[in-house]
C-alpha cells in the first residue's frame, strides 16, 4: 500500500493520540494490551502506530513485543500472537481443554480430508482442482466448495492452458487458522518415503488416523487410505494444464469458485 493509498488518521483519533504521551497515562504496553483485549479482529502494526502516534513506530513494535514476551514468562492464560491479519490476544495453548467448557457449541472442526486438501493448496498454490485429484486421487468437489465456504481457500485466476482451469491459493484467514505470518512459515515437507513408512506402519498396527466424519460430503473417503496420497505427490512438481474433469463453463461446485 503506497502513502497515498493509506487511509488519514480521523481529527478525534489524532486528537486522542497526542493526549496519550502526557504525564500520567498508562504505559504505551498496557494500552496496547487493553486495546488489542477489546478487539474481536486482529489489528496490523501500521493501523496500531497510526492509532498512538504520539509514540514512533518502534516504540510500539517495542511494546507489541515486550507485552508478547511478558505474557508468556508469566505464564499467563493471554498470548499476544501475530498473524497476516496482524496483532491479536488469544487463549494459552495449555488452557484449551478448560476454554472448551466454557462453550456449549463445539467450533466446526475441519476434517481429515479437508486439511489433506488445504495442505496440498498451501504447499502447491497456485494449483488445480486436478492438480488437487491427481496428488488425493478423489473427487474434491465437494471439499473445496467447503473450503471456500469458510473463506479458507480462494481462487486465484486461471491457468493459460486449454481448458484455462482454476487455479486456487491460501487466504488471510488460512494463516490466522493456523497462526502464520506468511507462507514462509509453513513446516517443511516431511520426507516422503519416511511418511509412507509412518502410514504403512499405522495401518499395519490398526492404528486410526482418525476420520472423515461425514460433514460436507466426504464420508466416501474414509474408507480409503490417504496418508500416502499426499506422500507420493506432495512438493513435486505441477503437472501442469487442465486436470481430468476440468471445464470452462465458469464457476461453481464442479468447476471451483
Amino acid at each position: 500500500m503506497s502513502a497515498q493509498d493509506e487511509e488519514p488518521v480521523g481529527e478525534e483519533e489524532g486528537v486522542e493520540a497526542q493526549g496519550e504521551a502526557i504525564e500520567g497515562a498508562p504505559p504505551l504496553e498496557t494500552i496496547l494490551e487493553a486495546v488489542l483485549f477489546a478487539s474481536a479482529e486482529p489489528i496490523q502494526t501500521l493501523r496500531l502506530v497510526r492509532l498512538f502516534h504520539a509514540w514512533p513506530r518502534g516504540a510500539v513494535s517495542e511494546a507489541l513485543g515486550a507485552l508478547a514476551r511478558r505474557l508468556a514468562e508469566d505464564g499467563r492464560g493471554l498470548r499476544l500472537l501475530e498473524s497476516a491479519g496482524g496483532w491479536q490476544l488469544r487463549s494459552a495453548p495449555e488452557c484449551a481443554a478448560w476454554v472448551r467448557r466454557f462453550f456449549t457449541d463445539k467450533p466446526p472442526r475441519l476434517s481429515r480430508a479437508m486439511l489433506e486438501t488445504v495442505a496440498v493448496i498451501a504447499y502447491r498454490q497456485p494449483v488445480t482442482r486436478g492438480e488437487i485429484e491427481a496428488v488425493r486421487g478423489v473427487n474434491c468437489d465437494a471439499v473445496l466448495n467447503a473450503l471456500l465456504a469458510r473463506s479458507l481457500v480462494r481462487v486465484c485466476g486461471r491457468r493459460p492452458t486449454p481448458g484455462r482451469p482454476v487455479e486456487y491459493g491460501t487466504t488471510e484467514e488460512f494463516l490466522d487458522l493456523f497462526s502464520l505470518r506468511d507462507l514462509t512459515e509453513l513446516p517443511p515437507l516431511p520426507d516422503p518415503m519416511a511418511l509412507a513408512e509412518l502410514v504403512e506402519a499405522a495401518e499395519e498396527s490398526g492404528e486410526e488416523a482418525g476420520d472423515d466424519g461425514g460433514e460436507d460430503g466426504e464420508a466416501a473417503e474414509a474408507a480409503e487410505p490417504v496418508g500416502d496420497r499426499l506422500a507420493q505427490g506432495g512438493g513435486g512438481p505441477d503437472p501442469g494444464g487442465a486436470g481430468p474433469g476440468e471445464r470452462e463453463d465458469g464457476p461453481g461446485a464442479g468447476d471451483e469458485g
